[in-house]
């Protein structure tokens, strides 16, 4: 197993690419520490009775990591479950269509929140116990508008670009201490949050056809290939790899 003994957190891991990672870390041998909202509780201890039923490890906690306080309250239940931290999937984050004239100063606020401070809080808070162990490994969603701009999606295209030079930045920093730290970018993926983005458009089906026109390949992608991804910068595979993004975004990067 890939994974085996090593201890995960994934945040946002109640539903799409988050639930996907963690049960893909468990079923590589590793122990998961997944959290979510409390609006998205329910879901968060299904994933973990999931898991734990197929016979792996994991556990759950309540948090809101955009608060600094949840996170250290995320980060203490897994080392009280455990003892240490090996990886860190930063996941949890939040979208909006709205060109910038139409978003209020409290929703870009909000989007830095949850998109950009929260992998700050959790990698801050995380990084010590890493050094502690003698490394590990940070793996931050970013997404291909890190790179890219899309209509009337001000905010969450800025965020993200902050999120793909936060991780940079931190693995430079870290390095030597060898704690990694590579983005993933993604696609459009089939999740939930998809649906809630085109339900916000004036024809989410007709929207549906243009997401798929994106991508060279053909189709969305799945959480499957993003969490695939993820295991490959979790596992000692990657061992010489950091500050890298890698795009899953089946060529929507390569179109003019």
């Amino acid at each position: 197993m890939r994974l085996e003994n090593k201890v995960s957190i994934v945040t946002g891991a109640s539903k799409g690419i988050g639930k996907t990672i963690a049960e893909m870390f468990a079923i590589h041998g590793s122990k998961v520490s997944i959290c979510s909202r409390s609006s998205s509780e329910k879901e968060g201890t299904k994933v973990v009775e999931e898991i734990v039923e197929k016979g792996g490890e994991a556990i759950y906690t309540t948090a809101d990591v955009s608060n600094y306080d949840d996170v250290e309250k995320l980060v203490k239940n897994t080392l009280d479950q455990w003892g240490c931290i090996d990886i860190l999937v930063n996941n949890a984050g939040i979208g909006m269509l709205k060109s910038i004239e139409n978003t209020s100063t409290n929703e870009w606020k909000n989007i830095m929140e949850n998109n950009v401070e929260s992998i700050f809080n959790c990698t801050k808070i995380v990084i010590p116990h890493m050094r502690k162990n003698g490394g590990g490994s940070i793996i931050n969603l970013a997404s291909v508008a890190s790179y890219v701009g899309f209509a009337d999606d001000a905010a969450y295209c800025a965020s993200k670009g902050g999120v793909l030079m936060l991780t940079r930045q931190t693995a430079l920093d870290y390095s030597k201490e060898n704690i990694r730290v590579n983005a993933i970018c993604p696609g459009f993926i089939e999740t939930p949050e998809l649906i809630h983005y085109l339900s916000q458009t004036e024809n989410p089906a007709l929207e549906r056809e243009k997401v798929i026109a994106y991508h060279p390949i053909g189709r969305i992608g799945s959480t499957e290939e993003v969490a695939n991804v993820a295991l490959f910068f979790a596992s000692d595979e990657s061992s010489f790899v950091t500050g890298a993004d890698l795009a899953v975004d089946g060529g929507l990067l390569t179109k003019p």
